[in-house]
């Protein structure tokens, strides 16, 4: 008998960092959990292969007196007393219903876009509502704590806890072999085709860096791996840029493939970039937080939590993510100096496994619901 309801919009086959982090807590929690969730066409049939039950409903879910009813009877029905919301905004406006229902302990994640709640009034008096009806509010970096909590009454701020993604360190690390090999001549990104991700500079740094590649050397290849709405605009940058033949777009991919990604390259870089005067800004950033548990030199724009990621000229760097040329300045000489580039990667490995080890999430997780 499951002992958690999640309830959450994030979820796989929906890629994305969020979706990722929420399977993931489903895993530390020893599959002990059932999934209220929804999800797009034919979201279901991947649902057959997991270890615990996932309902889908469908649309949206949205904080509804339907939905509610809908929770509510889950819980119930399946014998559950703590709930984990995906994502604290809007779903843990639920909260409530769920604990009339017989939840007895309540935790919602936050990520980045909680920060736009905390800025907006409407909506800051929301999430400050959802802090008080729950246990714990969880959040993801230092950026996003201190964002999330400005917007908290004084006994739900005293209540939040640290809880970023956590990162399998025996599943992402380092290919087997040689650390690197020829085949490693590649810089990587990861994420979302959307703007916020600076794809578009990192197109345009790539241009610089092949322009500064020494002559009669075989070239590096750029990878971006995923997919989003800002795709067909990429592709049109790549051929007017003339990056035809040394940049490939992988569409969106599962995460072993994603993994697969990683370990054949040697750096990985995605200058974020906030937006709209900061209220769209990187919570943190899985992708870099993998990237370095791969032992990849990274590197990320500066946004938000994103420089969180990265522990400046020791693991990485953190750069202007309007500016190219800086970009290009700072790969152009990680992709021609492997020595330097395996430091800078063994260093970020350490620093996943001291902040972003699956077991200190364990631990946290799951006294934050109260499960011995």
């Amino acid at each position: 008998m499951p002992r958690t309801l999640v309830v959450t919009n994030d979820f796989p086959p929906r890629i994305g960092g969020i979706e990722s982090f929420v399977a993931d807590l489903c895993t530390l929690l020893d599959d002990d959990v059932v999934v209220l969730t929804s999800g797009p066409p034919g979201a279901a049939a991947t649902d057959a292969g997991r270890p615990y039950p996932v309902v889908r409903r469908g649309g949206l879910l949205l904080p509804t007196p339907a939905v509610a009813r809908e929770a509510a009877e889950l819980l119930r029905r399946s014998g559950a007393d703590r709930v984990l919301f995906g994502a604290a905004a809007p779903l843990g406006l639920l909260a409530p219903a769920l604990r009339r229902a017989g939840a007895r302990h309540v935790v919602a994640l936050t990520h980045g876009h909680e920060v736009w709640w905390s800025l907006v009034p409407g909506a800051r008096a929301a999430l400050r509502r959802v802090g008080d009806a729950c246990d714990h509010l969880t959040t993801i970096s230092d950026f996003t704590t201190a964002a999330v909590g400005a917007a908290l009454s004084p006994a739900a701020r005293a209540r939040l806890l640290r809880l970023p993604p956590p990162v399998d360190l025996a599943r992402f690390g380092p290919a087997p072999g040689p650390a690197l090999r020829p085949e490693a001549l590649r810089c990587v990104a990861v994420g979302r085709f959307v703007r916020q991700k600076g794809f578009d500079t990192l197109l345009r740094a790539w241009r610089d860096v092949l322009a500064g590649w020494p002559g009669g050397q075989a070239r590096p290849e750029l990878v971006l791996v995923g997919d989003g709405p800002q795709r067909p605009a990429l592709e049109a940058l790549v051929s007017g840029l003339g990056l035809a033949g040394t940049v490939r777009l992988t569409g969106a991919v599962p995460r072993e493939q994603v993994l697969a990604e990683l370990r054949a390259a040697r750096v990985f870089a995605l200058p974020v970039r906030s937006r709209w005067g900061g209220l769209y800004a990187e919570g943190l950033g899985l992708a870099a937080v993998e990237a370095a548990a791969c032992g990849l030199a990274v590197v990320v724009g500066r946004s938000g939590g994103a420089p969180e990621t990265v522990v400046e000229g020791r693991t990485g760097a953190v750069v202007d993510p309007d500016d190219p040329g800086a970009l290009a300045a700072v790969l152009l000489p990680l992709l021609q100096d492997p020595d330097r580039a395996a430091a800078l990667g063994a260093a970020g490995r350490e620093h996943v496994a001291a902040r972003f080890g699956a077991d200190a999430a364990r631990a946290t997780l799951r006294a934050a619901l109260a499960l011995g």
